[in-house]
């Protein structure tokens, strides 16, 4: 297979699809930003910290040059944290190619500008052809090619194509969709209620509890996306309640992981730091709690959790809300 990748970012999913299309036959560059990880990574053939026992083919090249990593491939994979995206791109912005793909993997909204990322690569690289990759998709079971299926959305329909077909392997299906809008907001507010789900869990609630949850969660998601233009239709696929039926219910899910630990009474902070890496929820229950706010919908989950971490609210009393707010119709919007 005569094609290249330089996939952005060192964490736990750069690394799997790094892995995903050197099997494949891909040629893979993986840029991570620290030299002495790239050295022990490449050396080791192993990415320690986040996909530990898994061994990374001879064809990934690990290194921390991003201008020389992104020279001539046909496509950059952006799998570094959501708040690190501008600042990726600004980097970059001048090295990268007209025809050159920008796929993402990020599930986030940019804290303060309250944009989706295809939003941001909008604004810094506006002659690029992008699309997002979203899904139920933990990296620790891509990397060990345990069947998945995820969706890969962009504008332009010949886009949305090629990359279905250099991502796509017997184990990885790749649907296309062209809501854009619709799945970046699933993969991103999803993260928020899991992190929510997860708090239930440490509270000691039941599966009820948390089935509630996410009903109404993904019902949230959708009255927000539809505002936003996204098609209703696309949070009952695989990056709406697809994504976030895996991310509520797994303990692969950092999200999830760091709400057991708030629910058991730790704060954001200390959570965070018990998970060891980037948890996305906790930054972007922030932005959808703004974002819900500019746009004038109501959200009651995301507005609950978003007290919980920012303003020190008594999860306890959050469920209480939530039980006790104003009687409604299930299928109202």
């Amino acid at each position: 297979m005569d094609k290249n990748i330089c996939v952005l970012g060192g964490g736990s999913w750069g690394s799997a699809l790094s892995i995903l299309l050197a099997k494949k036959g891909v040629k893979v560059d993986l840029w991570v930003r620290d030299e002495k990880k790239a050295i022990e990574m490449n050396e080791s053939r192993e990415n320690i910290k986040y996909l530990p026992g898994v061994i990374l083919p001879s064809n990934i090249n690990i290194t921390s040059n991003i201008k020389e990593a992104i020279k001539e491939k046909d496509i950059l994979l952006l799998a570094v944290p959501t708040q690190a995206v501008r600042a990726t791109l600004e980097n970059i912005k001048d090295h990268i190619k007209k025809d050159q793909i920008i796929v993402n993997v990020a599930k986030g909204i940019e804290v303060g500008t309250l944009l989706r990322i295809s939003q941001i690569v909008e604004e810094l690289v506006p002659n690029a052809k992008y699309a997002i990759l979203s899904g139920p998709s933990h990296a620790e079971e891509v990397a060990k090619d345990i069947p998945t299926a995820i969706v890969v959305a962009s504008k332009d329909k010949k886009t949305a194509l090629y990359v279905q077909e250099f991502f796509m392997t017997p184990k990885f299906r790749v649907y296309t969709n062209e809501d854009v809008v619709g799945v970046e907001l699933g993969g991103a507010i999803k993260n928020v209620i899991a992190l929510g789900a997860g708090i239930s869990d440490g509270l000691g609630h039941g599966d009820n509890t948390k089935a509630a949850l996410m009903n109404r969660g993904i019902i949230e998601i959708a009255r927000l996306g539809e505002k936003m233009g996204a098609n209703a239709m696309t949070f009952a696929g695989l990056s709406g309640i697809g994504d976030l039926i895996v991310t509520c219910t797994s303990m692969h899910s950092r999200n999830r992981r760091a709400g057991i630990k708030i629910g058991e009474g730790l704060s954001m902070e200390e959570a965070s730091r018990e998970v060891g890496m980037v948890v996305e929820g906790i930054k972007t229950s922030k932005s959808a709690y703004n974002l819900a706010k500019k746009l004038n919908v109501e959200m009651p989950i995301i507005n609950e959790i978003y007290q919980v971490l920012y303003e020190g609210k008594d999860v306890k009393n959050s469920v209480i809300n939530l039980m006790l707010r104003d009687k409604t119709h299930e299928v109202e919007m």
